[in-house]
């Protein structure tokens, strides 16, 4: 059985946070970190998303929320 390739285009979901909805596009080995990291927290992966989304919201000069994501999933890899 052949391994599925990392290199997959982005897929975009649709999530509610702060009480409005968003879409975010995410690579698939992403969206697997992020199922986890709120698994491991006890969140829904919209809870953990709107997180993210406030800290990033407190940046001087604020990313994306996708690419906060990737960032915080990627600091969250050392912590472990």
């Amino acid at each position: 059985m052949e391994t599925p390739s990392p290199y997959h285009p982005p897929v975009k979901r649709s999530l509610s946070i702060a009480g409005h909805q968003t879409s975010i596009s995410l690579e698939p080995l992403f969206w697997d970190m992020l199922k986890a990291a709120a698994t491991r927290e006890g969140l829904a992966v919209a809870a953990l998303v709107a997180r993210i989304d406030a800290e990033r919201i407190k940046s001087p000069t604020p990313p994306g929320l996708a690419s906060a994501i990737r960032v915080w999933l990627v600091g969250q890899m050392g912590d472990q």
